[in-house]
């Protein structure tokens, strides 16, 4: 469960369109209250997730090859080769052109008048789900009675989040050259984040079905 953790939780954390948007949440006037509600918001999301999964499961893993465990590997196969199939969609959408400058002026400027509110709906709606939605079938095998599993799950939410994080903090510390190198590093994700989302939706996607055939024919 920690290795898989670990490689959902890397993967989300460096997918391209939540830092896109994380960078004009924090680069907007009071940057940082929104990309605190952001980040508030994401990983929010994230306990949210594995609360109710511990909920259900009563914080003990089901048995080996009993139904509910039989069914959360069905369910990250599912997921895996959902991720493969979006990833092969994208690599064979046609390249998309540049947005117009006046969209991208359009953006900047609706999240210049977004409330701290707003700023955590866009971390809802840019969660990615399907990977999301892998972590909770992966820690339906997590038991309670074990101090260490609580600090499995704490480190993914804390690893699915760091970048967040990490660029929240250098907008605390360093905010004239934190805003420089995000601007850069946006207009980079912007250029490459159809080659970024492939990457990271085939590897995930391949990773968890090899997983989960393994671990039904094993």
């Amino acid at each position: 469960m920690v290795l898989d953790l670990l490689v959902i939780g890397l993967i989300i954390t460096l997918y391209p369109l939540p830092v896109m948007a994380f960078v004009l949440v924090v680069s907007a006037p009071r940057g940082l209250w929104k990309g605190l509600a952001f980040i508030l918001a994401w990983f929010g999301c994230l306990v949210a997730v594995i609360a109710i999964v511990m909920f259900l499961t009563g914080g003990e893993p089901p048995p080996p090859r009993s139904p509910p465990a039989t069914a959360g590997l069905v369910i990250r196969l599912a997921l895996g080769i959902g991720l493969v199939a979006y990833a092969e969609y994208r690599r064979r959408r046609a390249p998309g052109t540049a947005a117009p400058s006046g969209d991208s002026h359009a953006l900047t400027s609706r999240m210049d008048q977004a409330s701290a509110w707003s700023a955590a709906g866009l971390a809802v709606l840019l969660q990615p789900w399907g990977m999301v939605g892998a972590a909770a079938a992966t820690v339906v095998e997590a038991d309670l009675s074990q101090s260490s599993t609580f600090l499995a799950l704490f480190g993914f939410c804390l690893l699915a989040s760091s970048t967040l994080l990490a660029m929240e903090l250098y907008m605390v510390f360093a905010p004239e050259r934190a805003a420089l190198v995000l601007t850069g590093l946006r207009s980079w994700l912007s250029d490459h984040k159809d080659p970024a989302i492939v990457f990271a939706c085939l590897t995930l996607g391949l990773w968890l079905v090899g997983r989960s055939l393994y671990d039904l024919t094993s």
